[in-house]
């Protein structure tokens, strides 16, 4: 029922379509996601990563359209994070390969957490695994975004698999960025970057670098998530040299909670000074937005405000929930103020002030605070706010 597609002389996709998760770790997964899996027809076949645990019977069916998986003698592992081995222990009891690869890291992680059928073979940075006729060169690419995280470079098919690495979560039929539309390839892209990869931007730029340094001649990229990168796999490098940069756009993002629309009313005059001033402003009430959206928007970001009402002596928990989930992903290059309306404590103001100065944001004034309902005279003071933070932007972008 389930066939394999072939994605390149020697290699093709044999992994599985998660049509309906909607979160993982805490990120809105709207289109769902695939756990990509790829053989490698050489001398020695061989198997690149695994699938989620209850997709493992896809894969396994896949396989088997192209050649008996008691054929396969090596896997590789370049990710231990489940969704990529949740089967693996299984799948190594069945086929019994002749050897299991992993990075140095990979094979302590998998260790700890499956009892694993045979020894995991560790292989360092620029390591060449020998496949009988081909080679796969392992590229260690630590903390993107999991310790044991490497890539692997198969050079007769100038293919890169790429783990987690220019990814997306996004289920689909087609397997190819080509068959794709642009706009969902970008938002969902993009999307992943800003909320799995941000916080590890530096190391991504030096990634990028040193695969360019390296010479790795690369015509497709195959991530462990989305679409394969065929037609264009330039654009999506070049896009991820754009993110890891986060450099600011004239752009202001703000995001509140209010319990009777009185912070709404603030946030709505603070955006109008904002745009008077020449900047495009989004307007998220966390009812209405997922924290995921928030990490989309601020990306390409130069100021996030941030607002809430108080309850009992305390921000919205829509609003902790948002500040913890953004201080994890580590945005730069942002500028802001904390607002937020009250009624006799008035604390939640001060304290999204604080955690927004944990995270390094530069803060452009004290937290502005009203008590009740804003009056016309306070909500001009919202909107002259806002007005200065977009001289702010004007002036920090050229």
């Amino acid at each position: 029922m389930y066939s394999a597609v072939k994605i390149s002389n020697n290699v093709y996709w044999v992994g599985a379509v998660d049509w309906n998760i909607r979160d993982f770790h805490g990120y809105q997964t709207k289109r769902g996601s695939t756990y990509n899996a790829y053989l490698i027809m050489a001398e020695r076949p061989t198997l690149i990563d695994a699938v989620k645990a209850p997709f493992k019977a896809e894969m396994m069916a896949r396989i088997n359209s192209v050649l008996d998986p008691q054929d396969i003698e090596i896997i590789v592992s370049n990710h231990a994070e489940m969704d990529h081995t949740g089967c693996l222990s299984e799948v190594m009891a069945e086929i019994k390969p002749d050897a299991v690869y992993a990075s140095t890291m990979g094979a302590k992680v998998l260790k700890e957490l499956f009892a694993l059928p045979q020894e995991i073979i560790p292989v360092k940075d620029e390591d060449s695994i020998s496949l009988g006729n081909m080679n796969l060169t392992c590229l260690e690419t630590r903390m993107v975004h999991w310790p044991d995280s490497m890539f692997s470079y198969l050079e007769d098919d100038q293919l890169l698999f790429s783990q987690d690495g220019f990814g997306m979560h996004y289920a689909s039929s087609e397997r190819f960025d080509g068959d794709i539309p642009q706009d969902i390839l970008e938002y969902e892209a993009s999307t992943y970057f800003a909320n799995i990869l941000l916080p590890y931007a530096p190391l991504v730029s030096k990634l990028i670098q040193r695969v360019a340094t390296y010479g790795l001649n690369i015509r497709i990229i195959a991530p462990d998530h989305g679409p394969i990168w065929k037609k264009n796999p330039q654009w999506i490098i070049q896009k991820y040299v754009e993110w890891t940069a986060q450099k600011p756009t004239a752009k202001a993002v703000i995001v509140y909670g209010s319990m009777w629309h009185n912070t709404e009313k603030m946030a709505r005059a603070i955006a109008e000074g904002l745009t008077c001033q020449g900047i495009h402003v989004k307007v998220m009430c966390m009812d209405s937005y997922h924290r995921s959206d928030i990490m989309y928007e601020l990306l390409d970001a130069a100021a996030v405000v941030v607002g809430s009402s108080t309850l009992n002596n305390n921000m919205l928990p829509q609003m902790a929930d948002i500040l913890t989930y953004m201080k994890g992903l580590k945005p730069k290059n942002l500028m802001g103020f904390a607002f937020g309306s009250y009624g006799w404590s008035g604390e939640a103001a001060v304290h999204i002030d604080a955690q927004m100065k944990e995270m390094g944001i530069d803060m452009t004034g004290e937290p502005l605070k009203v008590k009740n309902a804003p009056t016309e005279g306070i909500l001009k003071d919202c909107y002259a706010r806002g007005g200065a933070l977009g001289e702010k932007i004007r002036a920090a972008i050229g």
